[in-house]
């Protein structure tokens, strides 16, 4: 589709070497300020990535490849990065999150929340004009992103990750959310947060 050439033009891919550092950590925070780019339902949207967590299997208690697990759904991750694992939480919560290091080394990086930049009137019909900023749910919703889509890679349409065009705001770190059961894992400051200005 010519306007996938346009938008590619506009927002080149990273390369999938980006995503493929055995650091997970500091792939979590070099995430913030891409740009995460959607062509679905031949539609483009895309927003600044501003809230993201990461997990590092296998001794992450709270990463669904915790201890070498592996099953249908957690094959993907075992890929080299730079592809997507999508899953339903709750069983309708579509989430979305990028694989990460080397070939079966099953690290991710869940994509929590975006600052939206283009398309924002298609995401807010997707949305039924509910608030844009409410967790990665929300995002995934809005950018038309479903687990029928896990394992496609992320350096070309329907779905990419673009180099950030300018410079970010400062970066909190926390706790991860949601993940108690993970014991002293829980505790690690692996959320990452930044701040756009709404224009």
């Amino acid at each position: 589709m010519v306007v996938c050439e346009v938008e590619i033009d506009r927002y080149p891919p990273l390369s999938p070497s980006f995503f493929q550092s055995e650091d997970v950590v500091s792939l979590g925070q070099a995430l913030l300020g891409k740009i995460l780019c959607s062509t679905f339902g031949g539609e483009f949207t895309a927003g600044i990535i501003i809230e993201t967590e990461s997990y590092r299997a296998p001794e992450d208690l709270a990463s669904h490849a915790y201890g070498g697990r592996r099953t249908p759904r957690t094959e993907v991750m075992y890929r080299p990065g730079g592809c997507a694992y999508i899953y339903l939480c709750y069983g309708y919560h579509h989430l979305f999150n990028v694989v990460t290091g080397p070939r079966d080394t099953p690290h991710a990086v869940l994509i929590r929340a975006l600052h939206p930049l283009e398309g924002i009137d298609v995401m807010q019909k997707r949305r039924n004009n509910k608030p844009l900023s409410g967790g990665p749910a929300t995002l995934t919703e809005a950018m038309n992103i479903k687990v029928t889509q896990t394992g496609i890679a992320l350096d070309q349409p329907p779905l990419w990750i673009a180099q950030e065009q300018g410079p970010i705001g400062p970066v909190t770190t926390s706790p991860r959310v949601g993940i108690e059961y993970a014991k002293e894992w829980a505790d690690k400051p692996w959320r990452f947060r930044t701040f756009m200005e709404t224009k």
